[in-house]
């Protein structure tokens, strides 16, 4: 399990997403991507749980993984909108973050990328937002994966610091996910298990947030979070 300091936080939040809302605001807590950030999508909340809209889909999303579907990219290529739906929590924020949530996952597919998302430092504003993310793949297949992502800013122009794919990395309903980023060492956790770790000093503070994948279509209500609960620290 996740440890946190042994001191007081310097700002809490924790939700189980009671109000239906499109998109979430929770009393003007939450900046979303397509509200407040323009260039990607909204963070919507129905029954309980916090998943993403329908993205643009106008460049649909292409990897090397869906070779096997006849719709690879190149080995190393990734293309796409990447308008995540993303929000991310208002007001000042400790640089040390811990995040939690538990996983809502049905109908699991490997056909598109369905991903919970942790988002931590991040910083969103018109056409801007960067920060990082810590994210597990909704399929408990050989394809699952866990990685961890810079956002640079601009849509689209994001750093991939790890990936790691396997069976082990998948994630499924009621998984709890955990991520924290103490100093320079970002982290992430299935059911209180330690999965990825890596090391990066580009982004020095910014708010926690969630996000969920692009280019799912009509797939988004099938997964999402049933909860979210965050404590940052200076």
């Amino acid at each position: 399990m996740m440890e946190l300091p042994k001191k007081t936080p310097t700002r809490s939040y924790k939700t189980d997403f009671k109000r239906n809302e499109a998109p979430i605001s929770e009393g003007g807590m939450w900046l979303n991507g397509r509200k407040d950030g323009i260039d990607w999508c909204d963070v919507l909340v129905r029954d309980g749980v916090a998943y993403g809209e329908v993205s643009r889909m106008r460049a649909a999303e292409r990897r090397a993984e869906q070779a096997v579907l006849g719709a690879g990219a190149a080995v190393g290529a990734a293309e796409g909108d990447y308008d995540d739906p993303t929000a991310v929590l208002t007001g000042k924020w400790g640089k040390d973050q811990y995040g939690k949530a538990h996983v809502f996952s049905r109908n699991q597919t490997d056909k598109c990328f369905q991903e919970v998302q942790i988002r931590l430092r991040h910083n969103m504003s018109a056409h801007f937002c960067n920060g990082y993310e810590v994210f597990f793949r909704c399929l408990k297949t050989d394809a699952g994966y866990a990685e961890i992502v810079r956002w640079n800013g601009k849509n689209g122009d994001f750093t991939s610091l790890k990936k790691l794919v396997g069976l082990h990395y998948g994630v499924q309903d009621g998984d709890l996910i955990e991520a924290s980023i103490v100093g320079d060492v970002i982290t992430g956790y299935v059911n209180g298990v330690k999965m990825i770790s890596v090391v990066d000093d580009k982004v020095k503070s910014g708010a926690p947030g969630i996000g969920f994948n692009f280019g799912v279509g009509n797939t988004n209500v099938d997964h999402g979070f049933k909860d979210f609960e965050v404590h940052t620290y200076d």
